[in-house]
């Protein structure tokens, strides 16, 4: 059984010996759980890719402590900087060129040229990744393909004895993964949507910012596979009513919500019904969302219907996320 201890100095030492020796762990984020392991070495970053199942052509973002970390691995325009400035510590992954003597494990980058890079500001991970003193490569803790962990129970009943040890700081503050953003181009692209919008980065570079989040073949960020972030049963989208046997995933009221066949949405057992934000609020819809998947992604329940959310801001993260989970 993985060994589950709640983040302090003592376990984050013992975290930190576990990462040295090539072992992998997972550590809490203000974004979701990741599965961390030394982003330097090929042992480690396989038996990542080993306990998530995830594809070898699907790169992994590192994490670092600082901005002189990053230009340890990567190459940053002024532009990149400033962005960096800006959003770091926090939800927000950079596509950077990585450089020639980064020491990076090529596993990392799926062997593209470049690195997908982000500072967390969740504090237990950054003194984790200090205790280290290198890099550390952490996708998401949860099997690949399938809902993520906001929570160490997740982790736990997703990856089981996977992994060497989990370390335990309760629920995830923003609840959905960090936005990626790729600026080597003319115009920055967002590859996936994240707590930090198209909106909030324009601001900072004065300029256009544009969403590819479905990507031209080539998987360049992770979050760019079709089928993501799923559950077990169906997941329908913009629901105005229910089916026979579906759960609910309410977002605001849904008073006027009524079952095909007779019945309203409001009598469903606690089993079928979750409700994102009573009070329709985006940013509480995100940290719940995964949460309340999962809590409905029974074999009794015939699959989710979802009532729309609005499609800007935070929302759009949610929707790509919805949307992958529907295909």
């Amino acid at each position: 059984m993985t060994q589950i201890l709640s983040l302090n100095d003592e376990s984050i030492n013992r975290a930190a010996d576990i990462l040295k020796n090539s072992g992998i762990v997972a550590m809490p984020t203000e974004t979701v759980y990741g599965l961390a392991a030394d982003a330097r070495s090929d042992a480690a970053v396989t038996k990542v890719f080993k306990a998530k199942g995830r594809p070898k052509h699907n790169p992994l973002i590192v994490h670092v402590n600082e901005l002189d970390d990053v230009l340890k691995i990567a190459k940053m325009s002024k532009k990149e900087q400033s962005i960096a400035q800006s959003f770091w510590p926090g939800p927000l992954t950079m596509i950077l060129k990585c450089r020639k003597d980064s020491g990076l494990s090529e596993l990392v980058s799926a062997g593209l040229s470049t690195v997908a890079v982000r500072i967390p500001s969740n504090k237990g991970a950054r003194k984790l990744i200090k205790a280290c003193d290198f890099p550390l490569a952490a996708p998401s803790a949860n099997k690949s393909g399938s809902l993520s962990s906001t929570t160490p129970a997740h982790v736990e009943s997703c990856l089981g004895s996977k992994i060497d040890l989990i370390l335990a700081a309760g629920a995830c503050r923003v609840g959905l993964e960090s936005t990626v953003i790729d600026c080597s181009g003319p115009v920055p692209v967002i590859l996936r949507a994240g707590a930090i919008t198209a909106e909030e980065i324009k601001d900072v570079t004065g300029g256009n910012v544009e969403y590819d989040l479905c990507g031209d073949g080539e998987v360049k960020s992770p979050g760019q596979l079709l089928k993501h972030y799923a559950p077990s049963i169906p997941v329908r989208m913009n629901a105005i009513d229910l089916e026979e046997g579906e759960a609910l995933l309410a977002f605001g009221s849904a008073k006027f919500m009524g079952i095909k066949g007779g019945g309203a949405a409001s009598s469903l057992p606690d089993s079928r019904l979750r409700n994102l934000s009573k009070d329709g609020d985006v940013y509480e819809a995100a940290a719940n969302l995964f949460a309340m998947m999962r809590d409905l992604d029974k074999p009794s329940n015939k699959g989710i219907a979802v009532m729309a959310v609005p499609d800007q801001g935070i929302g759009v993260a949610i929707n790509d996320r919805l949307t992958r989970a529907s295909q």
